[in-house]
């Protein structure tokens, strides 16, 4: 008994050893499928949580984002035999790396995955080597966009996690989501069969947009046409009912593929929407506004004239007209029509600083306008410290800025009698056969009908007489402003003060003028042409056309026959 201790030891290491190889006999082999799903369940493939997501549809019920079954394969290291093998048939089937595939075999482990959404030939060249060991297919639903590029900016995607990201994805969520359930379901090792099945869970609620599907196809068939032309940077158009607020189309460029998102990783700046999360000067395009504050307030009439000097001093600085142009004696209208700084200027200090400020304000320039998309806005500190030039710059549209929907938003005040509209995406939200109607909602008049009427027609005479006569549609009242304002270096990231020779070039316009039933707005991001006339305006023409001829408007008068409408005081 001398070497008991010794003899002790030895038997307990070997007992423990035989009760290792015991136990990794249980879980390699008796209970192997067991532990491979949990290991699988860990890899999240069987995702419980949320129910099916609800879909998204164009008017019409044309499919924008909805719920599609994908295929995909995995493989479980830790069952194949013959690692050459099966990576080089992975390989060939999948057109991959052998040596990427060779790489996840030997890292070991019971899941990997291979690829996601197999395509058809991929599928089927799949089949042929299931039989491999290790080899799995399975299915699993997942988002899917139809129409790819179509409306990117607006719906935006679903990420990996399954939470929405940018567009309406990201707004309505929560709507979106289900509650618990399994979204997905596979056939692993041994015929294992998990199907698809909901816990008491609740598809989220679909959606139903505004947006017009051949209006939203047009108008960013436009875009990508004109770019072409135009060579600007990006670009945007929106087509807005001015009377509920509907919106009827938003179109940018560039667009992405929302099915395809993670390779746009290197510019994930094309996934935000310049209508709502971009702040921009607008230039010309503004003075609009300052118009109907001035006219609300009676300190000026269409026909009120002053003498334009080509310039106007403010303090240290001076302010010029387009080109250095000298206009002379000019009447509202003209300034409108012929698109005069120094009008401006002067129309603003007839109004006074106070009613400007009082004015921006009611036409919601200083708030969000509770679009259903993800929006930024600008409270314009520097406008609002008082300074003079800040109140001439901001009369013409420079040194106050906005993004492009509160823009719209104030001009269907113009166009519809005074009152600002909310624009809106999603008209119904549909849930376990109910449907809710989402209402149009219009605030105070934030100008009188007749300044409203007023303003129209001399928009009408910019159209007729101005600067956009390439906006005229035979046989129907248009009525609109160009803008082409400089883009300062701030916007580009530039530190230094003042503006670059890039522009924006834009144009706003609605008709039938006396009767909208559509306003339009075209911005062309540091397009390469001279201005607004030849770039914004004749892509708006050729959207209200179409638009004109699409819903079958009936015209204002016989284009054969115009009536001697006098809308222009020149001088």
């Amino acid at each position: 008994m001398k070497y008991w201790r010794q003899n002790l030891i030895l038997f307990l290491m070997f007992l423990l050893g035989a009760v290792t190889i015991y136990r990794l006999v249980i879980i390699q082999v008796i209970n192997h499928q067991y532990w491979l799903a949990l290991a699988q369940g860990q890899q999240k493939i069987i995702r419980e949580g949320k129910g099916e997501r609800g879909e998204i549809f164009f008017q019409g019920n044309i499919p924008l984002a909805v719920n599609q079954e994908f295929h995909f394969v995995y493989i479980s290291p830790a069952q194949i035999k013959d690692p050459q093998k099966v990576s080089e048939a992975l390989a060939k089937s999948l057109n991959l790396e052998k040596e990427i595939i060779l790489k996840k075999i030997e890292e070991g482990g019971y899941y990997k995955l291979i690829k996601k959404r197999l395509s058809p030939e991929e599928l089927e060249k799949l089949k042929k080597i299931s039989s491999l060991e290790g080899i799995y297919l399975g299915t699993q639903k997942e988002r899917f966009y139809p129409l790819n590029e179509l409306s990117a900016n607006v719906v935006g995607f679903v990420g990996a996690g399954g939470k929405g990201q940018y567009g309406l994805e990201r707004y309505y969520d929560g709507i979106l989501q289900g509650k618990e359930g399994v979204l997905e379901k596979r056939k692993g090792p041994g015929g294992y069969l998990i199907d698809n099945f909901f816990k008491g869970a609740e598809k989220g609620a679909d959606l139903v947009l505004t947006l017009d599907y051949n209006i939203q196809f047009f108008a960013e068939k436009l875009l990508k046409e004109r770019q072409e032309n135009l060579k600007f940077e990006s670009a945007q158009i929106v087509v807005l009912d001015p009377n509920t607020g509907k919106i009827l189309a938003l179109a940018s460029w560039p667009s992405f593929n929302p099915n395809q998102y993670s390779s746009y990783a290197d510019n994930l700046g094309i996934f935000k929407n310049k209508v709502t999360e971009a702040l921009f000067e607008p230039g010309s395009i503004f003075k609009p506004i300052t118009f109907a504050a001035a006219l609300d307030q009676g300190k000026i009439t269409p026909q009120t004239t002053y003498q334009d000097e080509g310039k106007v001093k403010i303090g240290g600085w001076v302010i010029y007209n387009y080109n250095n142009r000298v206009w002379g004696k000019q009447s509202m209208i003209n300034v409108l029509e012929k698109s005069i700084n120094t009008g401006a200027v002067f129309v603003e200090k007839k109004l006074g600083h106070s009613f400007f400020l009082y004015y921006i304000e009611r036409f919601g320039f200083f708030e969000p306008t509770k679009i259903d998309l993800p929006e930024i806005y600008s409270k314009n500190p520097e406008l609002r410290k008082g300074k003079e030039i800040n109140f001439a710059t901001a009369s013409f549209g420079q040194g106050i800025e906005m993004t492009p929907i509160q823009l719209l938003r104030a001009y269907s005040a113009i166009a519809n009698g005074g009152r600002l509209v909310r624009p809106y995406l999603v008209e119904k939200i549909i849930k376990n056969g109910k449907t809710k109607e989402i209402e149009p909602e219009l605030s105070e008049p934030v100008i009188s009908q007749k300044t409203a009427t007023q303003l129209t027609s001399m928009l009408i005479s910019v159209v007729e007489n101005g600067f956009a006569k390439g906006a005229k549609i035979p046989g129907y009242y248009v009525a609109g402003k160009t803008g082409t304002a400089q883009i300062p270096f701030s916007s580009l990231g530039i530190e230094r003060a003042g503006y670059s020779e890039k522009t924006v070039q834009s144009f706003i316009g609605f008709a039938p003028a006396f009767n909208p039933r559509f306003l339009i707005m075209v911005k062309l991001d540091a397009p390469q042409t001279k201005d607004a006339s030849v770039s914004a305006v004749p892509i708006f023409r050729e959207l209200a056309r179409y638009i004109i001829n699409l819903w079958q408007i009936p015209p204002d008068y016989d284009e054969n026959h115009p009536p001697d409408l006098i809308l222009s005081s020149n001088i």
